[in-house]
């Protein structure tokens, strides 16, 4: 429940707003997580006016500032056809219009195909906290983190890489759902070959960042060893994912 709504004009106030005991104050990009009817009562600290919505290619990379929506990603031109067909995946149009970059990383599950595919691609954040010192963070090192690092840091950047080859593959009940199993593989000019798996759990699941693509499978299928829900059994997970795997792997090799 939101019981109170700030719009800073600026970082230096956001970061002051977020650093509050009481009362617990929370990021709004888009608003669609917050905006449903949590329990808990807490403050919503606005970012619409900091312009942290832009998307640029520099480099090797697309560097996506965390306001920006998922749409407005999407439409962004010369990303990869696989992390195109993650996003439309994720959520519907209606909400990919709303949801930020940043948010959705925040609050996804490890069902969320897109977070899947940015962490095989190595994805990194930018983030800044109350001292205001910008921090870099792989995505694989953060996840783990989430919800327990100081609530006053904000992701303001998301670094993309593109200078990778990738393919993802899922099985989802319908092609409206999330997956149920998910496996997206980037692959770098050096070899060095990275498998993240989705379709269960609280994150997505790192199975493998080798010199090069040998084992994949076995990599996806023993990282699921366990993946059990209401969904599927970890067996057919098992299963589904080396499949999957040797899919992408393929498709990897045939471009």
């Amino acid at each position: 429940m939101i019981i109170e709504y700030q719009r800073p004009m600026n970082i230096r106030e956001a970061l002051a707003l977020l650093a509050r005991k009481q009362p617990i104050s929370y990021p709004m990009g888009g608003g669609t997580y917050l905006n449903r009817n949590l329990e808990e009562k807490y403050a919503v600290v606005d970012l619409q006016l900091l312009e942290l919505g832009s998307i640029v290619k520099k480099g090797n990379y697309i560097e996506v500032g965390a306001t920006a929506t998922l749409q407005e990603l999407s439409d962004f031109k010369g990303l990869p056809a696989d992390m195109l067909t993650s996003l439309e995946r994720e959520i519907t149009y209606n909400l990919r219009q709303m949801a930020t970059v940043a948010g959705t990383l925040v609050t996804a599950n490890g069902r969320s195909p897109f977070t899947t595919m940015l962490l095989a691609m190595d994805t990194k954040l930018d983030t800044l906290g109350l001292d205001e010192t910008p921090k870099e963070v792989n995505l694989g090192d953060w996840f783990p983190m989430r919800g327990t690092t100081d609530s006053a840091a904000l992701i303001t950047k998301i670094i993309i890489p593109i200078n990778v080859i990738i393919a993802c593959e899922s099985i989802a009940r319908t092609p409206a759902d999330q997956p149920i199993v998910c496996v997206a593989i980037a692959q770098w000019s050096s070899g060095r070959t990275r498998v993240a798996l989705g379709g269960w759990g609280e994150i997505p699941t790192l199975a493998m960042d080798g010199p090069e693509a040998s084992g994949v499978e076995i990599a996806s299928k023993n990282a699921y060893s366990h993946a059990e829900d209401a969904w599927a059994s970890a067996e057919y997970r098992q299963e589904m994912a080396g499949l999957l795997a040797a899919r992408c792997l393929q498709r990897i090799n045939n471009q």
